[in-house]
């Protein structure tokens, strides 16, 4: 028997059958699915060659999978940049790579966020939810002693959703902490 993450069952047995009640779709095909997660994260351009493999090796470890670096394709003298510098590095996760990786973000790294309170429910307007973390170091892989400087990353969550309404329901009951929208009652107005 082949290996079914968690987080894939969970949308198998529950998400599917509850996204289809609530938004009454005919098929069980027409139920929005995660496609992708990219992870992204910049390198500066005065970066040494040792730099560079700590930020592919840690980009590496919290993803499972060798990342792939970007390089620039022509110089920018206000950047200091020259054509073919190494100006990034990026991931794309698919299959059970994608789903153990959102079940670690889920349910272990963002709870690990200094004085987290949820994150927004803003999407992108084509069902697809983009997310800037400041250090990378809220992962469990990264040990942090060995890590000389602290990255940034941009983790993409491409969806099949037509609307931002079906995505956030969905990335929801898959378990993204989303922060809660309080409406506030306006104060009477006093009496002079």
């Amino acid at each position: 028997m082949s290996y079914v993450p968690s987080l894939k069952k969970l949308y198998v047995e529950h998400v599917v059958p509850e996204l289809v009640k609530s938004r009454s779709y005919k098929n069980k095909h027409e139920v929005p699915k995660l496609v992708k997660i990219n992870l992204n994260t910049g390198i500066d351009a005065e970066a040494d060659k040792n730099q560079i493999t700590d930020i592919q090796r840690d980009l590496g470890l919290i993803a499972g999978q060798k990342p792939v670096l970007a390089k620039s394709r022509k110089a920018i003298a206000n950047f200091k940049l020259k054509p073919n510098q190494v100006v990034g590095c990026h991931v794309t996760l698919r299959g059970p790579a994608m789903w153990d990786f959102l079940q670690r973000l889920i349910a272990v790294a963002l709870p690990t966020i200094r004085d987290f309170r949820g994150l927004p429910s803003k999407l992108d307007g084509q069902g697809n939810y983009n997310l800037g973390i400041t250090d990378h170091t809220i992962f469990p892989e990264i040990t942090v002693e060995n890590v000389k400087k602290h990255i940034g990353l941009d983790i993409a969550i491409v969806t099949t959703a037509e609307t931002d309404d079906e995505a956030r329901e969905l990335l929801r009951l898959l378990g993204m902490p989303f922060r809660r929208t309080e409406t506030v009652a306006p104060k009477p107005a006093h009496a002079a």
